[in-house]
């Protein structure tokens, strides 16, 4: 991608940068985005140091060395387990079934699971919202159906009424301002683009910054978790029939129903065995909780 020049300065690439995005890109947005990248350095830096020490972890833990209790106790090093796991961690659902997601809004953060761990704790999978309700899906319907003439369209709207209140939507992670009619409307068409491109090419996993994530919940059933809600939406809209998505952690009560006290490769093989029998959530949860 092109850097964009700022005086002496070029604007660098974005932390989620796109060349879709490309002609968006502001060099208004230079320190924004090297705070990003900064911020980015700074915590794969601290993941790759880590990562020996996780794979360490679960090496106690595999071969039952002492320890090897309180490393599953604390819910195995995540990366560690995908590391080891690989490919197996990744199911082919039906987008318009993996409907649920983990509500977070309004859960103090000690009451959530770390995602630095694989087997997860708590009531998080009871708390589920409607992804077809949310803010993804209805975007990703609106400019679809004003796609003739966007202008006409909810989105369209919103980041005018902002522009024109001298708060133009911006991204740091992308390096993009929408400070103009033009730009709002490029930006609109970007994501028809994305949309018209899966639907005649199929979804992409590499497309975005990370593979669809999902979790296990106590029953077994697959409820969404982290980022990739626009892909997502897109593949719900346009009804493709599969999407891959990874399995990031899983609920406590699910590992010891399926492991029944194994532990190291005969827990890990129970766990790949398993997964295959996990389908999406449809059911509503208890986001009161």
């Amino acid at each position: 991608m092109k850097s964009l020049l700022l005086g002496e300065r070029r604007l660098p690439t974005p932390p989620a940068g796109d060349p879709a995005f490309a002609p968006l890109e502001d060099p208004r947005m230079y320190w924004p985005v090297q705070r990003a990248r900064l911020s980015k350095t700074v915590r794969e830096g601290a993941q790759a140091m880590g990562v020996p020490v996780e794979l360490g972890l679960l090496g106690l833990w595999q071969h039952a060395l002492p320890g090897a209790a309180w490393v599953e106790r604390i819910g195995l090093p995540r990366r560690a387990v995908e590391l080891t796991l690989g490919d197996k961690l990744i199911l082919h659902v039906n987008p318009n079934d993996l409907v649920r997601a983990t509500h977070w809004q309004g859960w103090p953060h000690k009451h959530r699971p770390t995602s630095s761990s694989f087997i997860w704790d708590g009531e998080w999978d009871l708390r589920r919202d409607d992804l077809r309700q949310g803010s993804r899906a209805r975007f990703i319907a609106d400019i679809d159906a004003h796609r003739g003439d966007l202008t006409q369209s909810k989105a369209f709207g919103t980041y005018m009424a902002r522009l024109k209140a001298g708060k133009p939507w911006s991204s740091h992670q992308q390096g993009i301002l929408l400070d103009s009619e033009a730009r709002i409307l490029t930006f609109l068409r970007v994501y028809l683009s994305f949309m018209d491109d899966m639907a005649i090419r199929g979804f992409d996993s590499t497309r975005g910054k990370d593979m669809l994530g999902v979790a296990v919940t106590r029953e077994g059933t697959l409820i969404k978790i982290n980022r990739g809600l626009h892909r997502l939406a897109m593949a719900q809209h346009i009804g493709l029939p599969s999407v891959p998505v990874m399995v990031k952690a899983v609920h406590r009560e699910w590992w010891e129903r399926v492991t029944r006290g194994a532990r190291g490769k005969h827990a890990l093989a129970l766990v790949k065995e398993s997964l295959a029998d996990c389908h999406p959530e449809m059911a509503p949860g208890h986001s009161t909780l």
